[in-house]
Parts: C-alpha cells; structure tokens; sequence
C-alpha cells in the first residue's frame, strides 16, 4: 500500500494544557431553537433540470437554513464564507451550485478540499446522488488507499476534484494533478484542517490554483489565522451565519473518579449496561489503547469496533458502517481518525482518556445531544 512522504497521518504533537476536571462537569441546558422558515424550496432555485429531477427524486424540497442562505449567492458566482455547525446540510450548500456551475460550463473545474478521508467520502456520495446523469467525472484523493486507481482517474481528466489536503499536495508535487483550470475552489470545515495542522499546505493548495475563481470557505468557526487565509485568497467574500446553539448545551456532562486500571474497566463496564446507554463513542489516546480497549469490551460481551489511524480506510469505512447502522453500538476510537464523523442517534461520549485540550473536549462531547436531544459526556478522571 502507498504511503506518501507528504501525507500527514496524525496531526502535529502538541503540548497538552493543564485540565481541570471541575470544568467537565456542567448540566445539560436545553435550548429552545428558534424556528427557521425558509424563504425558498429546491425548485425556485435557478438550477439546471437535471439537478432539480435528482433532488426531488432523493426526496429533497425544502432548504435547511445554511443551504437557504447560500445557494443563490453561489449561484451569482460570488465569494462565500458561511458560518454553521456540522450537520446542518453545509454539503449540499456548496453541491448544488458547484454541479450547476459545471453543467453548464463544461471547460471548468471543482476542487473541493475536506479535513478527513471520512468527510470526504461523504462528500464523494452526495456528489454522485445529486450528479447523476450529468456527465460530470470526478476522482477521490485521500490517504490510506492504494496511490494507483488516483492516477487511473486522474488521465481522465475529472471536472470534480475531492480529497484531503495531504494527498491533494502529494498528487501537485508529482505532477500527476494540475490545478490551472480550476474555476470552484471549496474548503470545507476550515476550523478542522487549521486543528489537524494542515493550514500550511491548504495555503500551499490554493496558491496553485488560478487567481479567477470562485471560493467557499465554510466553518463552524472563524479564528484570526481563518479570517488571514479567507483574506489572502478570496476577493469581496458575502458572509452568512447559520449556527445555531453549540450542540454542547444539551450535553450533560459529569467526571467519572478511578484509582487502578482495573476499577477504570469495570466502571466503564458497569456504564455501559444501563437502559439509558445506547450508541456511545468512546475517546482513548493511542492507537493501541483504542485497540486494546476495543478487544476487552468485545470480550465482555458488547458490541464494539476500533477506529484509529493503524486501520486501512476499507476497515475504517466498515468500522463507521456498522456503527452508523447500530450493527455495533460502541465505537472506540482515537481523537484523529474520529474527526469527519457525523453520526446521529449518539446518546454517550465517554472520554477513557483525558483529551490534550479543552478544544478536543469540545469537539468530542458535540457528537451527542444533535437534534435537540438530550445527550451525555463522561470523563474519567484518575484520583
């Protein structure tokens, strides 16, 4: 299996701040969200026919508040910044125009960069869905899968370009991928691929590209070192906000004190037994505790799978299957290979180990308590 020297498989070490458990224990308030009212459907969108056919044919009518507030101004061709939580549709926001704007002009292309192989593939399905019957050929450049099948679909000149920001640099530094006809660059979940450390070579990407395009950046959040790279590469960008609550709020969030290791284990096990417990992702530092961890719950009779960055991307795909259809209800996993998931129905994040910052804290116990459910955090905590 290729491995490039440029792709990144964990992010840079860091150097952990003090934690305060006091700070992980917080009761869950409900927030009472304000009802969005659309101020279009799918169809008053000036869209191509076949766009419109393959929404409503997937069940698609009415616009979440990111895609409602987004779509026309992409559609205008002009610079977007749109600030809005995981979930809340961002793909198709970006989708839908970015197709329309290739239908139409078959002589440009998209490059549509993602934090995770696991968001990018997500982005790769939704693209295939919503372009069906279009023509349109794209290629999936990500890590963790052979380097060959790329370069195949890389001679067929492909309109749509999705990858993560190692292997999209490793195929520019070889020469096998040329961004000079790119007219649609998207940088999705920003704020993650600033985390994960690759802010450098998604510069390094978007210098590459042609100065007359047109750029979405889209984020759950927008920091200086963001606001920077959105000034140094977009021109007169239109800013929307559709974040709703931090999903945290509805998180109740306690510590979980243990002496040994064996009173961690068997806490965790008596945690994981009650009624109340039924889809939880669970939180360990190394790729070795995630496996670890992983055999001795599968020996106590759960139903558990690992996720770390050890796993080819064929077992990290299947280990997210089987999670997202409640074939196994526990997912252990490490803080890299778990950033891209977007599962529903998590009601427990349980951190086994404690996280390096109060940024991955949050970043963890937001998988629970989406949709206005009530969710659950719980850290252990050595005495």
């Amino acid at each position: 299996m290729y491995k490039s020297k440029y792709q990144r498989t964990s992010r840079p070490a860091r150097r952990g701040q003090r934690i305060d458990p006091k700070r992980f224990i917080k009761a869950a308030i409900p927030v009472q969200e304000s009802i969005y009212v659309p101020q279009n459907k799918f169809s008053d969108f000036n869209l191509n026919e076949l766009l419109k056919q393959n929404l409503e044919s997937n069940g698609f009518d009415t616009p979440t508040p990111v895609q409602d507030k987004s779509i026309s101004i992409t559609l205008e061709g002009k610079d977007l910044i749109a600030v809005a939580n995981t979930g809340t549709g961002k793909t198709m926001a970006f989708l839908l125009p970015l197709l329309n704007t290739l239908i139409d002009n078959r002589s440009k292309k998209a490059l549509i960069v993602a934090p995770t192989r696991e968001l990018a593939l997500q982005i790769e399905n939704e693209c295939r869905k919503l372009g069906k019957g279009s023509g349109l050929m794209g290629v999936l450049l990500i890590g963790g899968v052979p380097i060959g099948p790329q370069l195949r679909d890389l001679r067929q000149k492909p309109e749509i370009i999705i990858g993560t920001p190692g292997r999209i640099k490793d195929h520019i530094e070889r020469g096998t991928l040329k961004l000079d006809e790119i007219g649609v660059v998207v940088l999705d979940e920003v704020d993650r691929m600033l985390d994960m450390g690759f802010i450098h070579d998604v510069r390094s990407i978007l210098s590459t590209v042609p100065v007359e395009r047109q750029s979405l950046f889209f984020s759950a959040t927008i920091s200086p070192t963001i606001e920077r790279l959105i000034k140094d590469f977009t021109a007169s960008p239109v800013s929307i906000m559709a974040k709703t609550a931090e999903t945290c709020t509805n998180v109740d969030q306690t510590v979980q004190y243990y002496v040994s290791s064996g009173e961690k284990i068997d806490k965790l096990h008596d945690i994981l037994i009650n009624d109340e417990v039924e889809k939880t992702l669970i939180f360990s530092e190394t790729r070795r505790s995630v496996e670890r961890l992983s055999t001795e719950l599968t020996n106590r009779g759960f139903q558990a799978d690992a996720m770390h960055g050890d796993k080819s991307q064929g077992q990290r795909q299947a280990a997210l299957r089987k999670f997202r259809d409640s074939h196994v209800k526990i997912l252990v996993a490490t803080d890299v290979a778990a950033r891209g998931i977007d599962v529903d129905g998590i009601t427990h994040v349980i951190n086994y180990d404690l996280p390096q910052t109060y940024d991955d804290y949050t970043h963890r116990i937001g998988r629970a308590g989406r949709a206005g459910n009530k969710g659950y955090a719980i850290t252990f905590v050595s005495r």
